[in-house]
């Protein structure tokens, strides 16, 4: 892999950490709330774009929409690099979490962020260090 993968790695293994402290965290604080929102949505992003560039780089996967994180996630599912259905529902969380002004939306999925995403994050995460 070349450097700007392991540059976009880092940056998600990071990201993916500093989104993992969300569990020692108080949610009826807005500003964890917020907090806990803007690192999901920056880790998502990350981890999709990894996928792209394993799927470019690794198996030489191109035939997908380069900017569409669903086709990615989909290419991803067929590569193994991801075994469950949960982030296409990540993705749909993420978009609606941008436009999210006033913590509601985030409340309602801040357990599942919480409790299920970031279990499938670190997994992600491992797939991807048994490549390298």
């Amino acid at each position: 892999m070349d450097a700007k993968f392991e540059r976009r790695f880092r940056s998600f293994c990071n990201s993916l950490n500093a989104l993992a402290e969300a569990r020692q965290r108080d949610f009826t604080d807005s500003f964890v709330l917020s907090g806990t929102s803007a690192k999901f949505s920056i880790t998502f992003d990350l981890s999709w774009k990894v996928m792209k560039d394993i799927l470019v780089q690794y198996y030489a996967i191109t035939g997908f929409v380069a900017g569409s994180p669903k086709e990615v996630l989909r290419e991803s599912f067929k590569a193994n690099l991801i075994s469950d259905d949960a982030w296409m529902d990540m993705l749909k969380v993420r978009n609606e979490l941008a436009h999210d002004y006033d913590c509601e939306i985030v409340k309602t999925h801040c357990n599942t962020i919480v409790k299920k995403y970031i279990d499938l994050f670190y997994e992600f995460e491992e797939v991807v260090k048994a490549l390298l």
